[in-house]
C-alpha cells in the first residue's frame, strides 16, 4: 500500500534520513520505533509531504507522491496526527474536528465521519464547544487523532501519540489505535514506548541515526536482545 525506497532527507547540509526503506500493507499497524533524533518524525513528515527528500521514492497505492505538496498527499488518503498534538488552541473543539475536513465536499459522509470520531472520543463530545487550548494533555491527543480521521485517511500516521500522557490515558489511547486499524484504517506509528507500540503493531522497523537497522515482525522485535536492551529496558 504504501512503499519508500532509499529515501534521503536534508535539513540543509544535515542529512536526516539516510536511504530508509520500508513498506506498509493494507489492514496493519506498522510501527519505527527509536531514540530521539533517529530519524522517526523526518519519515513521517515525508511520507506527508512536509519535506521533500532529495533522493528515493515514495510510492502509495501504485502512484508516486514524494513530490506532492502535503495538502494533494492529505486527499489521495494519508493523514498524519503530529507529534505535540498542534491542536488549534483558539478554536472550539468542533472547530478543529472541522478543520480535518477540510477540502472535502461529502457532507453526507463529514457528518458520518464526525459521530465516528466521536464514539471514538466520547470525551470530545462533552467539550465541542470548548476551547481546544483548554484540554487536558489526554483530551488533546484524542483530538489530534481525531482531526486526522476527518480527512478519512487511508493510511494514518500517528506520531508519538502517547507523548506526555499518564500510563492509564496510554492503554486508553493504543485500545483507541486498535480499534481504528480493525475499523479498517492502515496505522503507521512512531512512538518512543517501544513495549506498547509493538505490542498492537504487526510489524516493526529500528531506525538508528537516518538508517533502518531492523524489520521483523513484532513479537521477533520484542523478543530480539539488543531491542529488549535498548528499547524496552530489558537487561
Amino acid at each position: 500500500m504504501l512503499t519508500l525506497k532509499d529515501i534521503h532527507t536534508f535539513y540543509d547540509k544535515i542529512e536526516a534520513l539516510k536511504g530508509v526503506s520500508l513498506t506498509v500493507n493494507e489492514g496493519e499497524i506498522v510501527t519505527l520505533i527509536g531514540t530521539n533524533g533517529a530519524g522517526k518524525t523526518t519519515t513521517l513528515k515525508t511520507i506527508s509531504g512536509v519535506h521533500k527528500p532529495r533522493q528515493g521514492e515514495i510510492i502509495f497505492e501504485g502512484r508516486r507522491i514524494d513530490q506532492l505538496p502535503a495538502h494533494e498527499v492529505t486527499k489521495l488518503g494519508i493523514a498524519q496526527s503530529p507529534e505535540g498534538r498542534k491542536i488549534f488552541g483558539r478554536m472550539s473543539v468542533r472547530e478543529n474536528l472541522e478543520m480535518g475536513a477540510f477540502g472535502r465536499n461529502d457532507k453526507d459522509q463529514i457528518r458520518k465521519d464526525f459521530t465516528r470520531v466521536l464514539d471514538l472520543f466520547p470525551r470530545l463530545n462533552e467539550r465541542l464547544n470548548q476551547p481546544g487550548g483548554t484540554l487536558s494533555g489526554g483530551e488533546q491527543q484524542m483530538l489530534a487523532i481525531g482531526r486526522a480521521l476527518m480527512s478519512r485517511p487511508r493510511v494514518l500516521l500517528l506520531d508519538e501519540p502517547s507523548m506526555g500522557l499518564a500510563p492509564v490515558l496510554v492503554d486508553h489511547i493504543f485500545a483507541i489505535i486498535k480499534e481504528i486499524n480493525q475499523q479498517g484504517t492502515t496505522v503507521l506509528l512512531v512512538e518512543q514506548n517501544a513495549l506498547m507500540a509493538l505490542a498492537v503493531a504487526n510489524r516493526g522497523y529500528v531506525i538508528q541515526t537516518g538508517v533502518v537497522v531492523m524489520e521483523d515482525t513484532a513479537k521477533n522485535l520484542r523478543e530480539n536482545e539488543m531491542v529488549q536492551k535498548t528499547y524496552l529496558g530489558i537487561d
